[in-house]
């Protein structure tokens, strides 16, 4: 995990080159409000974006583990979908998810 720190206005920001992202890994935007971020890579390339919170006990989704489209809390093993934030069954609950792009290798999130 990489912090980085961005300023929130509306648009999209550049976060960082999507190779700057380990596979299966994630980077944690610091927000001014509103909470953090975290970008997540799988081994498919795919890029998405969450709160970085877990919407159990509020564990770093950042620290995670990442498989298929999916994140595993550290804290207590409820496994987020990466594309809308929500708990998969039979755990209930969502956490905030945040639309990114990747344009010529760029990360890019819609503040």
């Amino acid at each position: 995990m990489t912090t980085i720190a961005i300023s929130v206005d509306a648009g999209w920001k550049e976060i960082c080159a999507v190779d700057d992202i380990p596979v299966l890994g994630s980077r944690l935007v610091k927000a001014e409000r509103g909470g953090d971020i975290a970008i997540f890579r799988n081994a498919e390339n795919e890029v998405f974006a969450l709160h970085d919170k877990c919407p159990h006990k509020q564990g770093p989704l950042s620290q995670g583990i990442v498989h298929g489209r999916q994140v595993t809390c550290p804290l207590h093993s409820w496994k987020i979908e990466l594309d809308s934030g929500n708990a998969v069954a039979p755990d209930v609950g969502c956490t905030k998810s945040f639309e990114v792009k990747v344009e010529g290798g760029k990360v890019l999130l819609k503040v």
